[in-house]
């Protein structure tokens, strides 16, 4: 479980092939205190720690082709930026939402704007209507993980939605990397899916 608030901007290191599973191997400033078996939001996607070398200040995580097949992670290349955060800790505040670790399903960028001191970024994903009546969609002022970054929605729309970005968002996350046609990993609220099934046995 995650909250969506990202501890820093890994970085790539390696990539390896094995069959239809890509082996990944990162480097970042709290890797010294990973271990094997641990959970690790990788741009929103959740994947366990496989190894770790100390000496080298790397770990290996491993995607199957599920992951590779519903999220961005398959377009990583040796130098890509990551957006990592450690499982949620219960003893303290929950800053962003209720985030899994499940991505539902890629997003294109397709507008930036600056806005005095901040961006507007907008996100155009493939709409399936009876995947949003069990809530795979977005709604205005609610909440929606983008790269394992908790935002809040505007401009919801079917198939788009724009989020406001603000300074340390856009430096400290990958966010500062994204151009238009960037892919990016959405997961929509989990209450919202939840409501929606509970809905449908009204």
């Amino acid at each position: 479980m995650f909250s969506g608030i990202v501890e820093e901007a890994g970085k790539v290191v390696a990539i390896e092939k094995e069959l239809e599973n890509v082996h990944l191997t990162l480097t970042c400033s709290f890797v010294d205190e990973l271990k094997v078996d641990q959970s690790l939001s990788h741009n929103g996607v959740c994947l366990t720690v496989v190894a770790v070398d100390q000496a080298a200040k790397t770990y290996r995580v491993t995607a199957v082709q599920e992951t590779l097949l519903k999220s961005n992670l398959g377009l990583l290349e040796v130098g890509s930026v990551v957006n990592l955060e450690r499982s949620m800790m219960m003893n303290g505040r929950l800053d962003g939402h209720i985030v899994q670790g499940h991505v539902d399903q890629t997003a294109t960028c397709t507008k930036i704007e600056e806005a005095d001191g901040s961006w507007y970024f907008t996100f155009e994903y493939s709409f399936d209507q009876e995947k949003a009546r069990q809530g795979y969609m977005t709604v205005e002022k609610g909440s929606v993980t983008v790269n394992g970054v908790s935002l809040t929605v505007v401009n919801s729309k079917d198939n788009s939605f724009q989020v406001a970005i603000i300074p340390y968002t856009y430096e400290c996350t990958n966010f500062h990397t994204f151009e238009v046609g960037s892919v990016v990993n959405l997961e929509f609220d989990i209450i919202g899916k939840y409501l929606s099934k509970l809905m449908r046995y009204q």
